[in-house]
Order: C-alpha cells, then structure tokens, then sequence
C-alpha cells in the first residue's frame, strides 16, 4: 500500500497526488511540492490515504514541506506581479500585431519561468514574442494556448443560472457534453439557452444525465404505439420525470384507403399501465431513412439551428 496526498494549485484546479511521507496535513494546508518544473505552492484536498501501489501513477513526488510564511509570502508576491506582466505582455502583443487573446500570466514559485496564457483562433507565430518578452523578464518564456472552456475556468464570470461558473468555483475537470443529453433532458436545442459563458454546451447537462437515462428506460417517444387500457393509442407526450405519458385513442385503423383515425381526447396514463407496439424510431429505420450523426462531444453549438 501506498499513502497518498491530494494537491491543488489553484480554485477548482485539477487536483494531483503526492507522497505525503511522515508529514502530518489537513485538507486546506499550505504546502510546497516537489513537480517536473521544480517546487511549487499548493493548498491540500482531502487527507492523507492508502491505495494498492499497483494504482500509483509513477513517479509520485513528495510533498516537501508545510508551507512557512515566507512561502506564503512569495506566493502571494507572485500574485501581485500578475497584472503588470499582462500588460507588459498584451503591449508586446500589440506591437508585433498578433490576433491572439492574452488570458493570465503565472509565475513559477521559484520564479526562474513565466508561463503566458492565451487564446487564438489557430495557430500563431509568437516567436519574436517570446524574444522580446525574455528581454523584459529576464526568464524562461513559455507561451500556452488553451481553449475557450479553459478560458471561463481561468476568468470565471455568473452563469445563466445566476451563480458562479462551476468550472471557476469547484470543477476539477471537464467531462465531455453532448447534444444527445439535452434531447434526452427535452430541453430546448436553441444554442442561447444549453451553452455556457464559454459558447460550449454547459457542463451542467451533465449533471443528471444518468438518471434521465435511468428513468427512460421502458418510457416510449411521442408518435409510439402502445396498448392501455382503453385500447391501442398513439403517443403525443411523454413526461420522463412524472413517468406519464399523453396519448390518443385510435378510432380507426389504418388501411390502404384510408389513413389512421384518431380520438380527439387525449388520456393520461402510467408508465406502468402501458406497453409499446412500435416505436417511431424504428419504424424510420426500417424505411431506410438516414440516421443523425454522432453527436460529438464538447460540440460547439454555435451550428445548430
């Protein structure tokens, strides 16, 4: 068995696991860690536990001390070093005319790199930049470019719910989002109101995808057959959450004459007290009707009409 430590490094970052040795750490100690770019300042998530050292992702660094308050110090110096490199940056940025969007700027904890991040619609030649911004910092440069989801992560902002971005406030991570689970939500696919700050599909869709899916399950679609009570019906309405579904009585089969008739009256019934004849969507199957593509996930739903 192995012990482990979780570690972030910034609000709602992604959080890492250390070798915590004999150190003693509480979920939101300050703490210095040994990383590939050398130490670093980050605050603990969770406490100290064993894992199967199968299921250590190797090397695990150490957690090389409790942060002191000189620590705290330069960290918190490094923050405050944060705004005046932007607009030294955004400057330079400005001169060599480059389409690309300056987002935050990070100082190393030992402060021998300053990492750029940026925004850009492709690919950009920033290699007069990065020579002139070794001249004013008198460090290693190193220029990110990063998406526009991680762009709301970094900046954050009020989502259409009226609270903070959950990316900015407490998402570790993204996970992918669908078209497909909007639809299941039956919620509206206007772009205006299922994307994010970010123009992407909102993480939140998400959220409770899984038991949309779960209470689907046996639910039939609107145009479905089912046999009720009453007689065989046709679908108009299906309410996944109340397990219901709204449909009208068939008066009249259909025949090679005359279409199908139905009732004008629309019923309500349980889930429970139906049974699906046909589906709709495999009836469009089986008369060779081209199927939807796939939806892709994290799409952007700037297309969608």
């Amino acid at each position: 068995m192995a012990k482990i430590i979780g570690v972030c490094f910034k609000q709602a970052g992604k959080i890492y696991h250390f070798d915590p040795g004999n150190l003693e750490l509480r979920c939101g100690d300050k703490v210095i860690v040994e990383t590939a770019r050398g130490p670093e300042f980050g605050f603990v998530r969770g406490c100290v536990r064993e894992i199967p050292s199968g299921d250590v992702v190797a090397p695990l660094k150490r957690v090389l001390r409790v942060a002191a308050e000189r620590d705290v110090q330069r960290y918190d110096d490094n923050l405050k070093k944060k705004e005046k490199a932007m607009l030294q940056c955004q400057e330079k940025i400005k001169k060599r005319k480059l389409d690309m969007k300056l987002i935050d700027v990070e100082y190393t904890f030992d402060n021998t790199k300053i990492i750029f991040y940026f925004t850009a619609d492709g690919r950009v030649d920033f290699r007069e930049l990065v020579k002139d911004l070794a001249g004013v910092f008198k460090m290693r440069i190193e220029l990110r470019q990063i998406g526009v989801r991680d762009e709301a992560k970094m900046l954050g902002g009020i989502g259409a719910c009226g609270r903070a971005l959950c990316c900015h406030s407490w998402l570790p991570d993204f996970e992918p989002v669908s078209i497909k689970m909007a639809k299941i939500q039956n919620l509206s696919l206007n772009p205006t109101k299922i994307s994010g700050a970010c123009g992407r599909l909102m993480c939140c869709l998400k959220y409770e995808n899984d038991t949309y899916q779960a209470l689907k399950k046996g639910m039939p679609e609107s145009g479905d057959r089912i046999t009720t009570k009453d007689g065989v019906a046709v679908v108009t309405d299906a309410n996944i959450l109340m397990g219901q579904v709204k449909a009208r009585l068939v008066t009249e089969e259909k025949t090679a004459a005359a279409p199908e008739k139905l009732s004008t009256d629309i019923h309500l019934y349980k889930k429970e007290e139906i049974r699906r004849i046909t589906s709709k969507r495999k009836k469009r199957q089986t008369e060779d009707m081209p199927e939807a593509p796939a939806d892709d996930p994290q799409t952007d739903v700037q297309g969608i009409q």
